[in-house]
């Protein structure tokens, strides 16, 4: 039985005299009675934005200054005009974000991915998504940032030793932790586009680290909650 609900708003004339819109919904299915709701409508016809207007009790304005504030904090001030563009034709590569490039990346390699970062290869652009195995193996996966599909893999080798102490050190801060990588980035898309996503396991606040850019080259520095999946600006440059 087809249920597509239609809903017809009586809206028009709410916004004109900041009245009340009545929805009515319409259901497919005959048996199920028709169901009214009020939706109270403000009345603004003065093309400001109510944000910007402290005196508007309406708006929450205190958390429009912090998340502005939190975004002034986290921008990369020491930027000049060549890194912007770089930072912004690196950006326009990412047409596949950070999380759906981890996203396939893990279909590739199961595990834990802990990090990813647009990395320019010589004449092309990746995603490389770094992977922890259940087993303990480090992978690197590399996603096409145009087409999201896996243009390569290989197995990290232990170079200098320290990965056995490093992966204890990871798995330690990943305990308990119900934010994911993936996550982190969807979290950091909603300041820019992301273009690093990586695991802060040194700090006593363990933390997803973010790396943005703006559309016109700006870089900004977060920190994402690994538990609440809180995104706050990067203050250990200040």
């Amino acid at each position: 039985m087809k249920r597509n609900i239609v809903i017809a708003t009586i809206a028009a004339a709410a916004l004109i005299g900041g009245g009340t819109a009545t929805a009515i919904a319409v259901s497919g299915d005959e048996e199920a009675p028709a169901k009214k709701s009020n939706v109270q409508v403000s009345n603004d016809d003065t093309d400001r934005d109510d944000d910007a207007n402290v005196n508007d009790t309406d708006d929450n304005d205190a958390d429009d200054k912090a998340d502005a504030a939190e975004d002034k904090a986290a921008k990369d001030t020491g930027e000049d005009a060549e890194d912007k563009a770089e930072n912004a034709a690196d950006a326009k590569v990412a047409q596949v974000d950070a999380a759906d490039a981890i996203k396939a990346a893990l279909k590739n390699t199961k595990g834990t991915a802990v990090s990813a970062d647009l990395d320019d290869e010589g004449t092309k652009h990746v995603w490389d998504v770094d992977i922890l195995t259940n087993g303990g193996a480090w992978h690197s996966v590399q996603v096409d940032p145009s087409t999201g599909k896996v243009v390569g893999s290989h197995v990290d080798r232990d170079d200098d030793g320290d990965d056995a102490a490093e992966t204890a050190q990871i798995r330690a801060a990943l305990k308990g932790s119900s934010v994911t990588a993936a996550e982190a980035a969807e979290a950091g898309a909603a300041k820019g586009t992301v273009t690093s996503v990586d695991l802060d396991e040194e700090s006593t606040d363990k933390a997803w680290e973010v790396d943005t850019t703006a559309a016109n080259g700006t870089g900004s520095d977060w920190r994402v909650n690994p538990d609440s999946g809180k995104i706050t600006a990067d203050r250990s440059n200040d």
